[in-house]
């Protein structure tokens, strides 16, 4: 998948979560979205990015990204 595509999509996710009261719930509830639902390959992936460097991506997504196991 375009990496392009999946910032995107991390972001959003990392949108809905930041409604959560707490810091640390968001992050978890981000982490705990991208386990669930996407594709190793797309987690793989994103990691990989985030590990270049990690353009595009929100803080709180970063924060959850480094809490998974891609």
């Amino acid at each position: 998948m375009n990496i392009g595509q999946l910032v995107r999509m991390a972001n959003d996710v990392g949108h809905f979560f930041a409604t959560e009261r707490e810091h640390p719930a968001a992050v978890a509830g981000i982490a705990n979205h991208l386990q669930l639902f996407w594709d190793p390959r797309m987690r793989r992936q994103i990691h990989r990015h985030l590990l270049e460097g990690g353009e595009g991506l929100e803080d709180i997504v970063r924060e959850a990204l480094a809490q998974l196991n891609p």
